[in-house]
């Protein structure tokens, strides 16, 4: 079985927003959603709740990011 980067959505007060995604987009998330619950033994999420863990994840891995992020003069290869 695939090894998925999210694991169980956590449930928690949701925000509403509006947001338009290709039809491709919603359909990968669908079968995200679908797979999800089948690999942690839970009903399939509804696709919607997957976009903010996925961008949490998205951005927490982003490297380039976290350095863009770092404060001026704070990055690890400086002083040695």
């Amino acid at each position: 079985m695939a090894k998925l980067k999210l694991g169980p959505i956590v449930d928690d007060k949701p925000v509403k927003i509006t947001v338009e995604l290709p039809a491709g987009l919603h359909r990968d998330l669908t079968a995200y959603a679908e797979i999800l619950g089948r690999e942690t033994g839970q009903p399939a999420t509804d696709p919607v709740r997957l976009i903010v863990p996925m961008l949490e994840r998205f951005i927490a891995t982003d490297r380039g990011f976290a350095k863009a992020k770092r404060p001026a003069g704070n990055s690890k290869l400086e002083g040695g």
